[in-house]
């Protein structure tokens, strides 16, 4: 309940002008609440060099087979290539039970991926049940040289071989009013891997991650 407070609180402000953003922030495009709405309004705005997609409140977008591949495996949804926010007021993004193994999501930076620019913000959203394909990490979030942040927004329930919530490399994440947990690895980072770049957390609950929430020891502050 506090996460969707949070949420609506936000959107008040934004739409007051109480919090400071540019001018081409405050447009948004409506993403009706189905799988290939949420597909193409991902594809269009890595086209359009970045846009702020605007979920449907407490829709569940059900994804039933990967529309991307990267470095690491299968995606559920294209892989972020530009800034795209998904505005999401209590959404869920899952993978269906009975679908093939992919993560998620996936960001590209230069980094890792020359050529992108990936920058992901997720504000009110859950990503839930990302299964990556052996021996790939990063079940739900994987952050290949981008920018990852996540506002009153959640990571459960995702499974790969390491960063079963998170995994990140070359790249920032940072989580502010958010929570990981439910997460399994099969080696380390159930909640969160770091294998290179930084993860910051604040007010932020990582735990319940099996068999452990934050990996390396030591490489995300304030994480146990």
């Amino acid at each position: 309940m506090r996460s969707i407070l949070g949420v609506c609180a936000l959107t008040v402000a934004l739409t007051a002008g109480l919090v400071a953003v540019p001018n081409e922030a405050r447009a948004q495009t409506p993403v009706l609440c189905s799988e290939t709405s949420l597909v193409n309004a991902i594809t269009a705005a890595n086209a359009a060099g970045g846009d702020t997609l605007a979920l449907v409140p407490f829709c569940t977008y059900q994804l039933t087979s990967a529309h991307g591949s990267g470095p690491t495996g299968p995606v559920g949804l294209p892989p972020i290539t530009t800034s795209i926010t998904l505005l999401g007021m209590g959404a869920t993004i899952t993978r269906d039970p009975s679908a093939p193994a992919f993560r998620v999501l996936q960001v590209q930076g230069a980094a890792n991926v020359p050529g992108t620019k990936g920058q992901l913000s997720l504000v009110g959203v859950t990503v839930r049940g990302g299964s990556a394909v052996p021996p790939f990490p990063g079940g739900g979030i994987s952050n290949l040289g981008g920018t990852v942040s996540l506002l009153t927004s959640a990571v459960t329930g995702n499974t790969a071989v390491a960063g079963g919530g998170i995994y990140t490399d070359n790249g920032a994440v940072s989580l502010v009013g958010s929570s990981v947990t439910g997460n399994t690895a099969v080696a380390s980072g159930g909640g969160i891997y770091v294998n290179s770049g930084g993860a910051t957390l604040l007010a932020t609950n990582v735990s319940g991650n099996t068999p452990d929430n934050c990996a390396p020891s030591g490489s995300v502050i304030g994480c146990t």
